[in-house]
């Protein structure tokens, strides 16, 4: 018979699972120890080895939890019924509100997943794939554009992606801009920069004389 389990089972489980996720994103994985781990949460060692066999796991879950909820917000947030540029701002404001709290775990998906081998790996990736693939998706009726420009496409929804992944380096909750004004601000510039893009893509290079292509070469820099 199963041994049932204690009662604050998830709570604890929870509490290493942070307490992991901020070793991690501090320390590094390579460098971390189910010791450290353990003394971070305050539990024994044994008791941490009842939860997880090894730091691989540890981080695994870490992982897996993370993205799981990203996905999960971003998929609540998904109304197919709003105007394609609404529907992109709601996307972007739930995926930012998703992050809020979750910087340690954040940097650890950004930092750490590559650490994995990629039996591990694969299950996380694909959930990061379905993620992206969902904006993109919704960029393209949001910029029609762009869906004419597949080659554009996935730049600008990795663009988009840079902007949002690292605004844990500069934003601050009480700084001039609140989480709702920023996800305005992202909105517009990738999709004002995407349509200038697809505008400059679609307007021929202008033709650089040949005497002025080889004094370039030649200049001095100074």
């Amino acid at each position: 018979m199963a041994r049932p389990l204690a009662a604050d089972h998830d709570e604890k489980r929870g509490a290493i699972l942070r307490a992991g996720a901020r070793l991690f994103a501090e320390s590094g994985y390579d460098r971390a120890t189910m010791a450290e781990i353990a003394a971070a949460c305050g539990v024994s060692k044994p008791l941490l080895y009842h939860y997880f066999r090894n730091k691989e796991q540890v981080l695994v879950a870490v992982l897996r939890e993370h993205l799981d909820a990203l996905s999960g917000v971003v998929a609540a947030a998904d109304d197919e019924r709003l105007p394609a540029r609404a529907r992109l701002r709601a996307l972007v404001g739930a995926l930012l509100s998703a992050y809020r709290c979750a910087d340690d775990a954040h940097r650890v998906q950004i930092n750490e997943l590559s650490k994995l081998p990629s039996v591990e790996a694969a299950s996380l990736v694909e959930t990061e794939r379905r993620l992206v693939a969902r904006f993109s998706a919704v960029l393209a009726l949001a910029a029609p554009e762009l869906a004419a420009r597949p080659a554009l496409l996935k730049p600008v929804t990795m663009s988009l992606f840079g902007m949002l992944n690292w605004h844990y380096m500069w934003f601050r909750e009480d700084g001039p801009l609140s989480r709702e004004d920023y996800a305005d601000l992202a909105t517009d510039l990738i999709l004002g920069g995407a349509m200038a893009a697809c505008g400059r893509a679609a307007t021929p290079a202008p033709r650089i004389p040949r005497r002025i292509v080889a004094e370039a070469r030649i200049r001095p820099l100074a």
